[in-house]
């Protein structure tokens, strides 16, 4: 009992321009709402400020990505946020978020726009993460801003919000350029913030060249923010030039801080060229622990492969968001085909176990459910969209998390296509009436 609500990126008129990427599309929202055994879907465009200037103009008004100065001169003056990445809920709201904007609330029943929002003043940068931490255990946001005073600032802020929605700490520092920052991980004493070189330069953004280049002369910087303290306790460290959009998890091992993520040798966004104009070749993510020993003085990290097949998208169960655990859920790329499938990765014992939908079709981010508010980890199911192409219409899958071998639990089938989305998340039915997620961990 409960919804799944999903974000992602559609085009609410043509784009005029043949360098588009696809993050760039308007914020679309999906809602499966699971109750008294019936599931229903509803879908709703986030109406932004920009959605709304061009519904008025009838055709899209906005250039290239994130840039300003490519936009027609109906749009001066109209925030770009899209609110296209990903659903969070938390303290009993619900938000549409990308990360080069503020939040815009949403019902959640209706899915009817409520209004971009600062969270009652309490956001002070000029946009907010499109990857939050909710934990729903301690019911505490964690949330963070990057370029967090304007386009191609350093500055990054990281927040804390308490399980009624005010904030508790708030943690301003500087990054080591103008970085992308995508996501981030927390363990139980530390935030993790990775700096890539996709770096913004906005001479070039000024002359309508792209918001981001691909600097591989550059290192990789990792921040450890105090989780609980300020930016005089920040330890830094850095190595070779790599990327990555998502993280699975952080933990705390003694003096270790363990980061595992889907890492790139190189450019994950191969559609921003190097400051020379150059395209980069495409390189697969592996799934890698970043491993940094506060005792060591150097400022390096140490890197290990921990899966050797292609994987993206990863996801835990979020009730061990930032503290030991052993599941790991992720998007497999293993089909000459271009198929995908969902995979569970036991990380104690490197045992990968996968379900594809079939040649051709593919499957989107997966959800984790715990069967109880106080399984064990693990024991629940995975929600999984599926793009059925040949058909042109799409499913949601559910999934034994314990058995993804055996296939469907059960299949919503729809009638129609559903946009490919990013991210979401879960409400329990309980926690969208309380505001508050029920959910413990099991004593070990």
């Amino acid at each position: 009992e409960g919804t799944l609500y999903r974000n992602g990126a559609d085009w609410q008129y043509p784009s005029k321009r043949n360098d588009d990427i696809f993050i760039d599309g308007e914020g679309m929202f999906h809602m499966f709402r699971f109750e008294q055994g019936v599931v229903s879907y509803r879908s709703r465009w986030v109406r932004t400020d920009r959605f709304k200037a061009q519904e008025k103009a009838r055709r899209q008004l906005f250039g290239r990505y994130r840039n300003p100065f490519t936009n027609d001169p109906e749009a001066a003056g109209v925030d770009m946020g899209t609110a296209n990445t990903t659903a969070m809920f938390h303290a009993g709201h619900l938000y549409a978020l990308k990360e080069s904007d503020h939040p815009y609330e949403m019902d959640p029943d209706t899915l009817e726009t409520i209004g971009r929002t600062d969270m009652n003043g309490q956001i002070t940068s000029t946009c907010f993460t499109a990857h939050p931490k909710v934990d729903p255990i301690t019911n505490e946001l964690l949330a963070f801003a990057y370029q967090a005073r304007g386009d191609g600032t350093k500055d990054i802020v990281f927040y804390v919000f308490d399980a009624e929605g005010k904030k508790t700490n708030e943690v301003w520092f500087e990054m080591p350029y103008a970085a992308c920052v995508h996501d981030f991980a927390v363990t139980d004493e530390w935030v993790v913030f990775p700096f890539f070189p996709l770096i913004t330069d906005m001479d070039v953004v000024k002359a309508g060249g792209p918001f981001y280049q691909w600097n591989p002369d550059q290192e990789t910087h990792i921040a450890l923010v105090p989780r609980n303290g300020d930016a005089r306790d920040i330890r830094w460290f850095k190595g070779p030039a790599t990327s990555a959009g998502h993280m699975l998890n952080a933990v705390r091992d003694g003096n270790k801080v363990h980061l595992d993520l889907c890492l790139y040798e190189g450019n994950c966004f191969p559609f921003f060229p190097t400051p020379h104009g150059e395209t980069t070749p495409p390189v697969p993510p592996f799934l890698t622990r970043i491993t940094m020993d506060l005792e060591r003085n150097d400022g390096g990290f140490e890197k290990e492969r921990l899966l050797n097949v292609s994987c993206e998208m990863p996801r835990t169960d979020d009730r061990y968001q930032g503290r030991p655990y052993r599941y790991g859920y992720m998007i497999c790329y293993r089909s000459a085909d271009g198929s995908s499938a969902t995979g569970r990765l036991d990380m104690e014992t490197g045992e990968l176990e996968t379900w594809s939908p079939g040649p051709g079709d593919s499957v989107q981010e997966c959800q984790f459910v715990p069967r109880t508010p106080d399984a064990a980890e693990g024991d629940g199911w995975l929600l999984v969209p599926v793009a059925r192409v040949s058909q042109g219409r799409s499913d949601l899958v559910v999934l034994d998390a314990q058995n993804l071998a055996a296939g469907p639990v059960a299949t919503i089938k729809l009638p129609v296509r559903v946009r490919s989305t990013f991210h979401g998340t879960w409400v329990p039915a309980e926690t969208l009436q309380s505001g508050r997620y029920n959910y413990k961990l099991q004593a070990a």
